[in-house]
This record gives C-alpha cells, structure tokens and sequence, in this order.
C-alpha cells in the first residue's frame, strides 16, 4: 500500500470515528428502527453489502491514487443546513439523510473525485442504511385498499369500501398499516440496486431494472390484498382467510422476487468490471487528507451546535402547567421519563380517564415532543391501530386516536401550539420552527386515555373530550398561563 493510501486511510478512519460521534443520536435511532420493524431488518445487511461491492472495484486500490479535495467542505454546507432544518422540524429521517450526505462529503474530501468516482456504488448503496420511507405507508394503503375493490368489481363480488377498510358478506378486512406493502417495497429497492450494479453495466438497463422493481411490489401487493379478500369469500370467513395472511405474503412476494429475477437474466451483462484507468492526480500534500476530514467536520459541528445552544436557551424558561383543571381530579404524576424542561400534570374525571397534560418551554426542538406524545398515545404498541376522533359536538378539532389490537387501551392526544390544537402536521412543524423568531405561549403534549380493564368505548372518549376543560380556549389559557410562571 502506497504512503498516499496509508494517509488516506488514517484520516478517513479518524474522520468517520468523528462523524460518528457528532450523529450517534441519528445512528443510535436508525439502529433501533432496524430491529424494531419488519419493514427494516434488511438494512443490517446494507453494511455488508457494500464491504462487497468494494472488494469488486479493489483493482482501484492498485490503480488509482487519492488526492484529497479539502474544498469537500463546501459541498457539506448545504447538507449540514438541511440537518439544521430537520432537526428543528423533527423529522428524524431528514437529519439521517443530511448525515448521510456529509458522509459522502468526507469520503469526496479525503479520497478525491478519482477514487470517489471509482468507488461510487458501493458509497451510494450506503443510503440504504436509512430508514427512509415511512411517509409512503398511508398512500400505500390507499392504493392497496383502491387496487383491491376494482379487483372485486371485476371479479363481480359485491363489497363496500370506506377509508381503508372493505366490507363483503363473509366480513371486513382491513388494509393495516403492516399490509400496505412497505416491508416489500423498500427491500425490493435495495435488492434491485444490488441486482442492478452487479449483474447489469450500462447505466440504462440498470434504471429500467430498478424501475420495474419500484412499481412490480406494490402492484403485486394489491393483488396479495384482493386474493386474502377473494379466499375469504371463497371459504365464507373474513377471520379465517386473514389467520395466515402474513405467511401468504411472504411466500407470494417470494414468488413475485424470483419472477422479478428471472426476467433480468436474460438482459445480463456481468462480464467484468471496466479496467480501471490510472489518473495523473497532482501529488498532495502531507497532511492534506487530515485537513479535508477536519473541514467536513468543522462544517458537520454547526447544526449541532447552534440547536444545542436554542435548546439550552429554550429549557431556561420555566414552565409549569396549572395544577387545577375544571371538572377534573389532580392525581400524582409518575416520577421520570420526561425531557428537560418539560412538566407534568395528570388529572381523573369520575369515569376513571386520565388526561395527562406536558408542558414545553416555547421554541423547544419537536423531536422530545413528538417523542412524549407517542409514548403517552400508546403509539408505540407494537400493534395499535390509528385514526382521528373529534370529541362530541359540532366544529371540534381531531384527537389522534390509537387503540390497542385487544381494544383494551384506547387514548385520544393532540398537541397545542399557540392555543390551537394540532396533529402534528408538517405545518405544525412549521409553525413550530417559527417559534425560534416570535414569542409563543407554552408547547403542550395532552392526552386522555381510557381506563384499563373492560372495554372502553370511541363514543365515551369522544364525550370525555367534549369536557370544557379540554376546548381550544382552555387548553389555549393552559399554554399562556404555563409560559407567563
């Protein structure tokens, strides 16, 4: 190994333990989707795989020299913005990707446009390792549930669609979120780019593969939907058809993946690789590549650092939530588990619901936020369905609605932002990014859940958030009395 790859190297490995520290939060995040959710375990694979398709371009080791790009760092600019703006929007795959285009940025930086040219594939395929995507499930399910009422049109099977849910005489079916195809859709992805560089060269027969794999898995997820719903009225039982829908699923996609497969063979063309032609880079100076490294760096330090510094600034201002609501009864509230800055108060009407009310400073980040208000909404269960439920009357707001698969939990939550009750929007999430430049009234996370044990209904919570004390202009003068303490 040449003294320009040694250097190249240390820099790069220094580099990286330092991107590494400055995202842990969005690595450590990233991880966790992984091995929660079904639609992500492959992206444990993405590592590997690029180890591979680097060892299949390694000619360029020998070939190539690195020349270190310091002006990489420009480039990183616009990338640590978009960190800065997701980060205060909360969207946590919008700061994995700006990480993960400062990465790129480094890699440029130390190695130089030769190699990095070289060795494109396997840096590109690192995207993967985001859990991007989730944004498509509610679409997902739209078409899935549309894709299957025509199917029974056609078939001449009379059903009733509404929302996502379709109704025949043997029963309802429901296309749940874990049905909307993502799982399939986003390993297709992965699989047809691996597919595609290493079975395919030209640039074209690799777009046409990937593109094939981008509409084949959700059309074949429409069909998996119609024939469940078909074999249910076949046997005359919605319950029986669904029992094993999900080992239905996999052993169709599986089918469908080896089609997908089997129709790219014959347009192969994985003869090897293009020799790698050597540059005549300028030769760079000693120290160069650790300049470089330490310039991405410096630039992937200021969305960091100028948030830590807005949150710190945010937590100085005290809020807490009146310790009295109309109607209801204060009860202790559980020690820990809320972000700094953050107050809690818990309250219980006569029927035995909670509602929980979490005060933020003005101009806090939404990420602890939306992270409270999905712990306390029950949307973390592993299975828990979600809809909107408006509380008795006529021109209330939306409450998110969750409720356990079982139907024993049930809890309704909103958030209020500047007196209005709010979803959580990404105009939500804008408003919340205009607290930075104007004076807000306190953030706050309300949720009511339903007693645990027996059944609770949607039409007893709906009463219990017709309460007075829960209307726009009560929880609006919650929000002002908190950011005036």
């Amino acid at each position: 190994m040449s003294a320009s790859w040694r250097r190249a190297g240390l820099a790069l490995a220094l580099g990286i333990v330092g991107f590494g520290i400055v995202f842990a939060h969005e690595a450590e995040a990233a991880y966790g989707v992984w091995w929660a959710s079904t639609a992500y375990n492959h992206c444990f694979l993405i590592l590997p795989i690029a180890l591979y398709l680097l060892w299949e371009r390694r000619a360029g080791f020998a070939a190539l020299e690195p020349a270190a790009e310091p002006r990489a760092a420009l480039l990183a600019v616009p990338f640590a913005l978009a960190w800065f703006v997701a980060q205060r929007l909360g969207i946590m795959e919008g700061r994995q990707l700006a990480a993960m285009g400062i990465l790129q940025c480094l890699l440029l930086g130390v190695l130089g446009r030769s190699v990095y040219w070289h060795f494109r594939a396997p840096f590109w395929y690192l995207v993967f390792l985001v859990p991007f995507g989730s944004f498509l499930v509610a679409p997902l399910q739209r078409f899935t549930a549309e894709f299957a009422a025509a199917g029974l049109s056609l078939l001449g099977i009379a059903h009733y669609l509404h929302g996502t849910t379709i109704e025949i005489a043997a029963g309802a079916f429901r296309i749940a979120r874990a049905c909307a195809g993502l799982r399939f859709l986003i390993a297709a992805i992965a699989f047809a780019v691996l597919y595609a560089l290493v079975i395919f060269r030209s640039t074209g027969r690799r777009l046409a593969f990937i593109a094939v794999c981008l509409v084949v898995p959700v059309i074949a997820n429409g069909f998996r939907a119609l024939g469940i719903i078909w074999l249910g009225y076949a046997e005359g039982s919605a319950k029986a058809a669904a029992t094993d829908h999900v080992l239905y699923g996999y052993i169709f996609f599986s089918i469908v993946l080896f089609v997908i497969i089997l129709l790219g063979l014959p347009f192969r063309e994985d003869h090897a690789l293009p020799a790698v032609v050597p540059g005549a880079p300028a030769p760079a100076a000693r120290g160069t590549s650790l300049v470089a490294a330490l310039a991405v760096l410096a630039v992937s330090l200021a969305g960091p650092a100028v948030a830590f510094a807005l949150d710190r600034q945010a937590r100085q201002t005290v809020v807490v939530p009146p310790a009295r609501l109309a109607g209801w009864r204060a009860v202790p509230t559980p020690s820990g588990g809320l972000p700094a800055g953050a107050i809690r108060r818990d309250f219980v009407d006569p029927d035995g619901f909670r509602a929980t009310i979490v005060a933020f400073p003005p101009g806090t980040a939404p990420e602890p936020i939306f992270d409270l208000r999905r712990r306390l909404g029950l949307f973390n269960l592993r299975e828990v369905h979600l809809g909107l439920i408006r509380a008795t009357g006529s021109g209330t707001p939306n409450w998110q609605l969750a409720v356990s698969k079982n139907g024993h939990r049930m809890a309704a939550s909103d958030l209020v932002i500047d007196g209005r009750l709010t979803l959580g929007s990404l105009v939500t999430r804008l408003y919340m990014l205009d607290d930075l430049f104007a004076a807000r009234d306190a953030q706050l996370v309300v949720v009511v859940t339903a007693p645990r044990g027996g059944l609770p209904t949607v039409a007893a919570l709906r009463h219990v958030l017709a309460s007075p004390a829960l209307t726009p202009p009560a929880l609006g003068k919650i929000a002002r009395a908190a950011a005036n303490r």
